[in-house]
């Protein structure tokens, strides 16, 4: 009988250290979502409980008056009920500091009236307190599942729920049976048959609950895994609308930036334009008249390819700056990058009066996306050109800047013009932010946007004697943004 019964302790015991070598790898590899130390202490204390109450049995004579390890059993068996309520209560209460220290000073207790009853009381007693220890910690088990699965409804607190009430009515059948039993039972083969029913059946329904807390751990980490499922594609939903929405920021952006320099532009074309239709009538006029000097035809014509070069070259630099290229990176240089956009806006420059100091380092290469850093020079150039059109300044300067750096380069664009307030400069680089009559608010605000993705930065400072400066760094090898 005694090996018997010590037999099934140790069968529980082996289902709950299974159950533990489970939950530790698995608490091991989760990062985000760990399971609770008041259920898996709980568990750990049990296992060392039923072997320890197991190993006694086989060794116990007087039932009445055991050895010491029973005291030790039951003591740990009251922390593991202790620990597993502690963990139902998280689940609706914060455990404060005062909760813990009274179940400490509840455990010394019961430890020490334990040892009392060991010794001198009967196996009855010891029975009939560890049975109203156990219905009590079952009935408020229960009412805080209840409270936890009205606010959360949860299967697996469900079947925890359904095991506790299970122990629940096996730890009152065990006090039912000790009361009806006339019997003082001092040896194990005096233990009633009923009695020894219920208190397995009450060890496996605690095998049982271990195992439904686990699955209410695996469940909220699948149900975390769900939620972060749909986060990440709700976030690859905004990037996706985010990229769309920058995208047509670029191109409202440059369509602004056409938008101002189309008096320059067409100016500038109607030079080699008209240079080449008076060419033409010039040309048309001599062959009327019947003769053209082959030296005169010969100047004339190599006059229209030059204008129609000068021409297409406009054309080529606009073309290169305002269409839609694709996010590709190559390595250009910044010095050509810098003059293709000064051949634009040159005709503005000159008739703003505005004396250009360009100061060009070597090796000023970079890889980075062509259009969209001449996109970035453009604004700056632009930004530089209206602020020294409603500068008071008489000696009206642009200074361009650039070299090399020993993980990348830095080019910088200044002028002596009003600079920027102080109230401003907090939010200079902020969407829609921007402190002109004119313009969208989106120049600067994109100049970053797109120095940023390249893996730079920029930066503003008052220029040496008044006026603005920007200085944007940008790396030898930027970050990988290019589709």
């Amino acid at each position: 009988m005694k090996l018997l019964i010590s037999i099934y302790f140790y069968i529980l015991a082996t289902i709950q250290f299974g159950l533990l070598l489970g939950v530790y790898h698995y608490y091991r590899s989760q990062h985000t979502i760990r399971p609770s130390l008041y259920w898996m202490s709980s568990l750990v204390v049990s296992i060392v409980g039923l072997i320890t109450f197991g190993t006694g049995i086989v060794t116990l004579t007087d039932i009445a008056h055991p050895e010491f390890n029973f005291t030790v059993a039951n003591t740990l068996f009251f922390i593991a009920a202790t620990l597993q309520f502690l963990f139902c209560r998280s689940l609706v209460h914060s455990i404060g500091r005062r909760l813990q220290v009274f179940f400490i000073v509840l455990t010394i207790i019961f430890l020490l009236v334990f040892e009392y009853m060991r010794a001198y009381g009967s196996f009855e007693m010891r029975t009939a307190l560890m049975c109203f220890i156990s219905i009590t910690f079952f009935i408020f088990q229960i009412i805080q599942l209840r409270k936890k699965r009205k606010s959360t409804p949860s299967q697996q607190l469900a079947y925890l729920q359904y095991a506790t009430t299970a122990e629940l009515l096996f730890a009152l059948g065990r006090f039912l049976v000790l009361v009806a039993s006339s019997v003082s039972i001092s040896r194990v083969d005096q233990l009633p048959q009923i009695l020894i029913l219920f208190t397995v059946a009450q060890m496996v329904m605690s095998a049982l609950s271990y195992i439904a807390i686990g699955g209410y751990w695996a469940e909220r980490i699948a149900k975390e895994s769900a939620r972060a499922g749909l986060e990440n594609e709700e976030i690859r939903g905004l990037l996706i609308e985010r990229e769309g929405l920058i995208a047509s920021l670029l191109k409202a952006n440059k369509t602004t930036a056409t938008g101002a320099l189309s008096a320059s532009i067409a100016h500038e074309l109607n030079q080699p334009l008209g240079a080449s239709s008076l060419n033409i009538q010039f040309l048309q006029k001599k062959l009327a008249e019947g003769g053209i000097d082959p030296g005169l035809e010969k100047d004339i014509l190599e006059t229209l390819l030059a204008d129609n070069q000068r021409a297409a070259n406009i054309i080529k630099s606009l073309r290169a700056i305002f269409s839609e290229s694709q996010l590709d990176a190559e390595r250009v240089d910044l010095n050509e990058l810098i003059d293709l956009v000064l051949q634009i806006t040159k005709p503005e420059i000159q008739s703003k009066n505005i004396q250009i100091v360009l100061k060009s380092g070597s090796n000023v290469i970079a890889n980075v996306n062509r259009g969209e850093v001449q996109q970035v020079i453009l604004n700056l150039i632009n930004n530089a050109i209206q602020a020294l059109e409603d500068s008071t300044q008489t000696h009206r300067k642009m200074t361009i800047e650039t070299q090399a750096q020993s993980n990348g380069l830095e080019f910088s664009i200044a002028d002596n013009g009003e600079g920027v307030s102080v109230e401003h400069q907090s939010h200079l680089f902020e969407l829609l932010s921007g402190s002109k009559k004119t313009g969208m608010g989106l120049g600067l605000w994109l100049c970053q946007h797109i120095v940023t993705r390249h893996g730079g930065r920029i930066s503003y400072a008052d220029a040496a004697g008044g006026g603005a400066k920007f200085t944007i760094f940008l790396p030898n090898e930027p970050i990988e943004i290019f589709g």
